[in-house]
């Protein structure tokens, strides 16, 4: 299994990986591109798939590699009368790729250390893997494909590892790279690549990748709740599912509500709901203060002095929480800390 037990597109403890989803909701006009790209004979060596978290970004690139490899040349009848990339689950190409088995697919990200726990950074080794990779006979239709989940973990020598194999990429090569933010990426990296765009999903598009993710139907009330609640994320709708997560979104946004001011007691408790080591509740947390935050920017863009101090909180607080995931730290300080750095940005 993947050392991502948990996939930012489509994975939770029920749902299946990104590898192994046939299905895709929402994003039928990335689709169309890429498979117009394809149909053309002219597609490009590297495509940068981004867009916010959990809307389907892995999916799709896993969707383009099944295709492409299932289908490796580009003006076969079959590829002419496609109206997507689905491939079906039981095709030898998806099984493979479901079961880590595909030779012609290179998966780079996030690796475990010896503690059980994921790097912060994708490992410039593991880039270099690339390579290897693409220097070696490829199977059957010639195609070898690298998905990179995602790019925006690279340090400065693995991006710079990265851009060797972008300046000067083989023949029946793709490079698929997933990103959460493109404007992170590195311009001579985004320069070498066709950039694809994805968009939050609407809540119906939502509902329905958790009925298909669960079992649940899509009207069921607490489906429907965490998809209006998901700020069009399916990862994140995924995560308001686990008991409590709605509720202790709306205690966080009651607090987010009231700032500047503080309330301590409320904060306390707050951080008592967080005890503990589950990290579904952090990431639930972490969520809901990341989505205030990038609606108040919007709101703040022209208050210049407010948005610099709102984004510089951003950076502090993501990097705290990290850290307090990884090295399993008390959440009641993290809270607070969260608070006051928010209460210091938004005031004046």
């Amino acid at each position: 299994m993947s050392p991502r037990a948990a996939d930012e597109d489509d994975e939770s403890g029920e749902a299946k990986p990104p590898r192994a989803t046939t299905v895709l909701f929402g994003q039928a006009p990335a689709e169309s591109a890429l498979l117009a790209a394809y149909r053309s004979g002219r597609v490009p060596h590297a495509f940068l798939i981004a867009g916010p978290r959990g809307i389907g970004k892995a999916t799709l690139a896993y969707r383009m590699t099944r295709f492409v490899l299932a289908h490796p040349d580009p003006a076969a009848p079959d590829v002419a009368a496609a109206t997507s990339l689905f491939v079906d689950a039981e095709h030898p190409v998806a099984r493979r790729i479901a079961a880590q088995a595909q030779p012609d697919l290179l998966v780079i990200e996030r690796t475990l250390n010896d503690k059980g726990v994921l790097h912060k950074q994708i490992a410039v080794e593991d880039i270099r893997k690339t390579v290897t990779f693409f220097g070696s006979t490829a199977g059957e239709g010639g195609w070898r494909i690298a998905i990179v989940d995602a790019v925006d973990e690279l340090n400065r020598a693995g991006a710079n590892a990265l851009l060797k194999i972008l300046e000067e990429p083989p023949k029946r090569a793709l490079l698929l790279l997933v990103s959460h933010s493109a404007a992170r990426v590195p311009a001579t990296l985004r320069s070498r690549c066709r950039i694809l765009t994805l968009r939050p999903l609407g809540e119906a598009n939502v509902a329905a990748a958790l009925s298909a993710a669960t079992g649940a139907a899509a009207d069921d009330p607490d489906i429907a709740a965490a998809a209006a609640a998901a700020d069009g994320s399916v990862a994140r709708a995924l995560a308001f599912l686990d008991e409590g997560a709605l509720a202790l979104r709306e205690q966080a946004l009651g607090l987010l509500d009231r700032l500047p001011a503080l309330d301590a007691k409320a904060l306390h408790a707050l951080g008592e709901a967080l005890a503990g080591t589950d990290p579904e509740p952090l990431a639930a947390f972490v969520e809901t203060v990341n989505t205030w935050l990038s609606q108040r920017l919007i709101r703040e863009q022209n208050a210049l002095d407010r948005a610099h101090r709102l984004a510089d909180a951003s950076e502090t607080i993501n990097r705290a929480a990290r850290d307090a995931e990884i090295y399993n730290l008390e959440r009641k300080p993290l809270v607070f800390s969260v608070f006051g750095l928010l209460a210091e940005a938004t005031r004046g």
